[in-house]
């Protein structure tokens, strides 16, 4: 039997691992400028934590959720996405308690895991950045948590973006809403495809999201959501676009934006990227929106929540398009030759002192000659080279050359341990 990755999953080689650390490290100092904590929960959980959230009649749950019972006989489910064990990890650990500060502001970087058709963007082990915001109903937490998403975009270099945004309004507005588009779609039902039939008895505003083209045909005239919104819901809807007026960020009002899972409620949105060298059609890169009853449904008090989620696979194929630049490697600091007798040991040493600077430095442990050693500098892209050899440590010297331009300079062995003095030298 050959070895091979199971179907849906995706190495994630040297080459390319160090530009998906980039792009991570520059989110988790975005969220840590907003103050925004990491928080990290399993990669798995009992099943009902999903089913309960995502809704039991969700494709997440009836089709794509990896579930199996374990060797206790409990019913465990990897996780298909991130809010739901963030809101479990809440309620469990009481981060409700009146001691702890509200909003209670979390990220996550993780592994999730969803049984689907792989394509470009999207696997069955894929990775989410998320944020999530407990403990506030104002408008200015869904106008904070919207801002955040517009701008960590815009930090990353992703173009030709647009947010898209509608409100599900409360649960009297989506129970009218409900009876509206069931009344709509009953006289259609046996034009409808499988699935939307089995959601019209069970949630027929999933049939809104249908990719069908057997469904598509009749979303035009279906009743839009934005009808039926109370007056509350208009005015909340209206406070957050007009502060994102003020903010000069752009929206559009979209009628047709449902999301995919049965937990939010209030304001949704998505951001979506239209780059026709990626898809047809613009595509979502980062969705959220508030859910001001998971909480509650998970035994925990009344609270008010908000967040989003990137899928990073897609957000990584976007940025290999529009902002290669971010992905250039810029190699190594130092690489340190050495010939003769006696050099290895005080090449380690020199290596040591250098790293504990913060500089990137290698040199040749397997000690070839000094030709094959300059080509692996070459290799690595290191910006100088460092040469030691028997005549240099017997006089306490070394060479350091810039390879970009050949510029040298000869400096004593105790000049390296203060290498930012060094390179000021180097650059006059």
């Amino acid at each position: 039997m050959r070895v091979q990755k199971p179907k849906g999953t995706v190495d994630i080689l040297p080459d390319v691992s160090g530009s998906w650390e980039k792009v991570e490290q520059i989110a988790r100092d975005f969220f840590k400028r907003a103050n925004y904590r990491e928080i990290r929960t399993p990669s798995f959980e009992n099943y009902e934590i999903f089913s309960r959230s995502s809704g039991q009649s969700s494709d997440v749950v009836e089709k794509e959720m990896y579930d199996f019972k374990d060797k206790g006989g409990r019913h465990i489910a990897l996780r298909p996405e991130g809010t739901a064990g963030v809101v479990r990890a809440y309620v469990e650990n009481k981060m409700y308690a009146p001691e702890v500060v509200k909003p209670f502001n979390v990220y996550y970087i993780e592994s999730t895991f969803r049984y689907e058709r792989p394509q470009a963007g999207r696997q069955r082990e894929f990775h989410q950045i998320g944020v999530e915001s407990f403990g506030s109903s104002s408008p200015l937490a869904d106008v904070e948590t919207i801002m955040m998403g517009h701008d960590l975009l815009a930090e990353l270099g992703v173009k030709n973006y647009s947010l898209h945004i509608n409100s599900l309004g409360n649960a009297q507005v989506r129970k009218n809403y409900h009876d509206a588009l069931v009344k709509y779609f009953t006289p259609l039902k046996d034009q409808l495809s499988e699935d939307s039939q089995r959601r019209l008895s069970m949630n027929p505003l999933r049939i809104l999201d249908s990719k069908s083209d057997k469904d598509k045909r009749f979303l035009p005239n279906a009743p839009k959501i934005i009808d039926y919104l109370d007056e509350d819901s208009k005015k909340n809807f209206k406070t957050i676009t007009d502060m994102l007026d003020q903010l000069g960020i752009d929206y559009v009002l979209d009628d047709d934006l449902v999301r995919g899972l049965d937990y939010y409620t209030g304001i949704i949105f998505e951001f979506m990227v239209d780059d026709k060298n990626l898809w047809e059609s613009p595509t979502t890169i980062l969705g959220g929106g508030r859910y001001d009853h998971l909480v509650q449904e998970f035994d925990g008090p009344a609270t008010p929540a908000v967040g989003f989620g990137i899928g990073e696979e897609r957000l990584m194929l976007v940025l290999q398009k529009q902002n290669p630049d971010l992905f250039r490697d810029q190699g190594i600091d130092f690489f340190i030759t050495n010939i003769g007798a006696g050099t290895e040991m005080k090449t380690v040493e020199i290596a040591r002192s250098l790293r504990a600077q913060g500089f990137k430095t290698q040199y040749d442990v397997d000690q070839k000659k000094l030709k094959a050693q300059f080509r692996k500098a070459d290799r690595v892209g290191a910006k100088y080279v460092i040469t030691l050899g028997a005549k240099e440590l017997e006089n306490g010297t070394l060479n350091i050359k810039r390879l970009a331009d050949g510029k040298t300079i000869d400096l004593s062995l105790d000049d390296v341990n203060d290498m930012q003095t060094v390179m000021k030298r180097l650059k006059d």
